[in-house]
């Protein structure tokens, strides 16, 4: 075998003076622009759009969810906004991105060396692109978080530029980095309370502390005390609709044995996904029930299902979450995924940006001509709670999630030219929160546009599901 040792490699400098060199072309004030062009589509049309496909009973579900504030509004509009990011100013550099990140979907969870770590949680839109795209819709999040919330517009500014003002601090750090240190480096909790201490916020790091207590306490065993009940004898999962559906009660979907007999093909291609270690410690596992579960906002209507295995015994329970995975929003203005499969597109974007996943993230071919993925439902899972937030709270939250953002692109992308590009100025900073403001006042715009069609009583809401 022949290596390639001629094609030359440039240096850490030569890349950051490249990223530096694209400032010409894609100023860093630009991105501080958003106005709507007038080929805009409409916002509650591409929301609508999306239910196609779904189950239709849950529809509704997905509307009282989003109509709830402009914040859960926004959660549930990722389309909404890669429409729009796709008309705004980029660099041209890419790497692995979320799709979806917003402040929600990053979280603490359990790694495989039973750390409590912080990382970004939710990968259904992941794939290859701007890495601006990520960073404007993680700023813009903590703009409208913050209006939810009634803070004043210079604490929101604040926060807002705390989040990409420790994107481009970690960037920088990660340019200096060796490669492998740049894959290794992950946030556990500790470090989230550090970004607290730093401010000497001490109350707020034991507020921390309890997080993590709580969170350790979040595993299959606790959602069998709150998902499963005992019949004759055995645990079996209760039924809660329209939230909790076992299969064998699903009968408006499918026959419960139409539905088992897919949950079943799709166990076992899942297993195939596995490395073969872990596929031996999943066959210690045996399967013992199936239900619908709908779970978050934008997802609610996709066929969402859980399943309660058993180990040696009914006090060693495994709780699985298989989730419909469709294409990306992002597909409609990015290049496809090299993955035909989407459930494995999740998966394999997933291991690339977070610094450990979950040791069942797996996935399985079509069934009834729908991709999944695999994952643990619950793993010491904890995400932030927004609506307890004080402004301080959501300041050093906003650093925790602009670095860890920072880290996810770097692992895929190259951090010299990016660092190259932001610099060490706050010019990026302030052109992010600007557009923030802005498009937080698009999103409040757009959310009064699906309240008042929902008013009209133009689309049916179920506000109690």
């Amino acid at each position: 075998m022949g290596w390639d040792i001629e094609t030359p490699r440039h240096s850490v400098d030569e890349r950051k003076a490249y990223g530096k060199s694209l400032r010409e072309s894609t100023p860093r004030w630009s991105h501080a622009d958003w106005s709507p062009s007038p080929e805009r589509p409409d916002p509650v049309s591409l929301i609508e759009s999306q239910n196609d496909g779904r189950l239709q009973w849950l529809v509704p579900v997905r509307r009282g969810r989003m109509i709830e504030s402009a914040f859960t509004f926004y959660r549930g509009a990722a389309l909404i906004m890669a429409s729009d990011l796709s008309t705004t100013p980029c660099t041209g550099l890419t790497a692995q991105i979320c799709g979806d990140a917003h402040l929600s979907n990053f979280g603490a969870y359990g790694s495989a060396e039973r750390e409590l770590v912080f990382d970004v949680t939710d990968f259904d839109e992941s794939l290859v692109g701007p890495w601006e795209w990520d960073l404007k819709r993680l700023a813009t999040s903590f703009t409208i978080a913050g209006r939810h919330l009634g803070f004043d517009d210079a604490d929101i500014a604040k926060i807002t530029a705390a989040s990409v003002r420790q994107y481009r601090a970690a960037m920088e750090q990660f340019a200096e980095q060796p490669t492998l240190d740049v894959w290794y480096a992950n946030m556990s909790i500790d470090d989230i309370e550090d970004f607290y201490r730093e401010e000497g916020r001490k109350k707020r790091a034991r507020r921390a502390q309890r997080v993590s207590k709580k969170a350790r306490s979040r595993n299959s065993l606790q959602v069998l005390s709150k998902l499963a009940e005992r019949v004759d004898g055995s645990y079996r999962i209760r039924s809660d609709p329209p939230g909790l559906v076992p299969l064998r009660e699903a009968t408006h979907v499918a026959s419960p044995d139409e539905l088992e007999e897919m949950a079943r093909q799709s166990f076992d291609h899942y297993r195939e996904s596995l490395q073969p270690d872990r596929q031996t410690l999943l066959d210690k596992f045996q399967p013992i029930d199936t239900a619908l579960k709908v779970v978050g906002v934008g997802s609610v209507g996709t066929r969402c299902l859980i399943l309660l295995l058993e180990g040696r015994n009914e006090q060693d329970p495994l709780f699985l979450q298989v989730k419909e995975a469709g294409p990306s929003v992002l597909e409609a203005y990015l290049p496809a995924s090299p993955h035909e499969n989407h459930g494995e597109r999740v998966v394999q974007g997933q291991r690339l940006m977070q610094a450990s996943s979950d040791i069942f993230l797996g996935w399985s071919p079509a069934i009834d001509d729908r991709d999944y993925y695999w994952r643990q439902l619950r793993d010491w899972k904890e995400s932030f709670d927004v609506d307890r937030a004080d402004e301080k709270d959501l300041f050093g939250y906003a650093k925790g999630c602009g670095w860890t953002l920072a880290r996810s692109h770097a692992r895929s992308g190259d951090p010299a030219t990016i660092d190259g590009y932001l610099g060490s100025s706050d010019t990026f900073d302030e052109a992010i929160t600007e557009f923030a403001g802005l498009y937080a006042d698009q999103n409040e715009s757009d959310y009064q546009w699906f309240s008042d069609a929902i008013g009209r009583g133009d689309l049916e809401v179920d506000l109690h599901g």
